[in-house]
């Protein structure tokens, strides 16, 4: 593949602008000395404009949701971000190259033992707007209802505070919050898996063909593996190679 097109149809100037999402703590998990985001998606962007032999500028936003939005601006060229539907109108995505399962926290003397007992009449389910899991929520809860806010800290304050039925969240956060919260359970199994990839705007088709070939590439040589060794992340594993 032509990498020179590529890098003038992603980085025209000569500087990757790579959007990543501060709210995502196993994929940006530390700052560096000038509070630059570090972790797994930092260091895959770095590697893509490596590949490309450009620059890299990293764009952080706080939330998964402003990062979608601003695909609309073109303000950057790449965006590591979970892959949904709602996403995809604007964005074309790979596959993914990490996955990390989402289920619900139980309060202390709930009655709900299963994912199939959250969705019912009357409970009230604490999610942080606009993540990926949200959305996915959004398509296939039936009966129960979805309270929101904004960010991690304070979905869990509103779970505790308004004494809601279950709070959705991505299993490593929940790990934390359940040990905040003595005598909560972590329900057995998942309701879906947040599949995390690289997107790119829907202008830039023989990028989104290069991305995906990077991907596979990382996911071979075993790139993906040994980030998620060097940050000490736990709760996220590399993504099943797509043929």
């Amino acid at each position: 593949m032509n990498t020179s097109a590529i890098a003038q149809e992603l980085a025209p100037q000569g500087t990757l602008r790579a959007a990543v999402n501060l709210l995502n703590f196993l994929l940006v998990s530390s700052r560096g000395p000038a509070g630059e985001p570090q972790g797994v998606g930092p260091d895959m962007a770095r590697a893509i404009a490596d590949r490309l032999g450009v620059g890299l500028q990293l764009v952080p936003y706080e939330t998964p949701g402003e990062l979608a939005d601003a695909a609309a601006d073109h303000v950057w060229d790449i965006g590591l971000i979970g892959a949904e539907p709602a996403r995809a109108e604007r964005i074309t995505f790979t596959s993914a190259y990490v996955e990390i399962e989402a289920t619900y926290l139980v309060p202390p003397g709930s009655a709900i033992q299963s994912l199939e007992q959250v969705d019912r009449p009357g409970v009230r389910i604490a999610v942080a707007a606009r993540s990926a899991y949200d959305l996915w929520l959004k398509r296939h809860i039936q009966h129960a209802t979805l309270v929101h806010a904004e960010g991690f800290d304070a979905t869990f304050e509103m779970f505790q505070r308004d004494g809601l039925d279950a709070m959705a969240c991505l299993r490593p956060r929940l790990l934390t919050d359940a040990e905040k919260l003595p005598g909560s359970r972590i329900l057995p199994g998942q309701f879906t898996t947040v599949q995390q990839s690289i997107g790119t705007h829907k202008r830039n088709t023989q990028a989104a063909a290069f991305l995906q070939q990077f991907v596979n590439e990382a996911i071979d040589s075993g790139l993906v593996a040994r980030l998620i060794e060097q940050h000490g992340i736990r709760g996220l594993s590399v993504a099943p190679r797509v043929k």
